[in-house]
């Protein structure tokens, strides 16, 4: 499996330590950043995003200060379930679930151990489908043609 990841200057250090941990398991690409200075986070969501749309990717991981605006700006690329986590539970029931492939963590929520055990989960989770599978592609449709995802349905009469 191929692994993008990225950061904004914050989680920098988070980035470096997990690339570290997963390159031997995974085949791992670093997406940016890779230093201190300041970045705008949406540039390296839409690096990632990019990356998965083109199939340069299976899955993406994006980290910054609180993991919620790299989420904002990776949900708002076509094709992309973002998901930001802060324990492994959420990260296992994400994939299983909801089939997402953007992982999304903040540095200053979690430490480096705590961040390793998460992607480690949510890259080990398979994607469950059955009637998962049905309600993703209902949201992914909505999206596709600019609806709300999150509207009740219509009955069909």
């Amino acid at each position: 499996m191929k692994v993008a990841i990225g950061s904004d200057h914050i989680a920098v250090d988070l980035k470096a330590s997990l690339i570290q941990h997963l390159k031997d398991r995974y085949d791992v690409v670093d997406a940016g950043t890779d230093s201190g200075q300041r970045i705008d986070y949406q540039d390296v969501a839409w690096k990632v995003t990019q990356m998965h749309a083109a199939g340069q990717c299976d899955r993406g991981i994006l980290l910054c200060g609180t993991g919620v605006g790299m989420s904002l700006a990776a949900n708002a690329a076509a094709g992309i379930r973002a998901v930001v986590c802060s324990e492994p539970y959420t990260a296992r029931m994400s994939r299983l679930h909801n089939d997402t492939n953007v992982l999304c963590m903040g540095s200053r929520v979690i430490g480096h151990e705590l961040a390793k055990m998460i992607a480690d989960v949510w890259l080990e989770t398979a994607f469950e489908g059955g009637r998962h599978k049905t309600r993703i592609d209902a949201i992914m449709e909505r999206r596709q043609h600019g609806e709300d995802p999150a509207a009740p349905r219509q009955a069909v009469e």
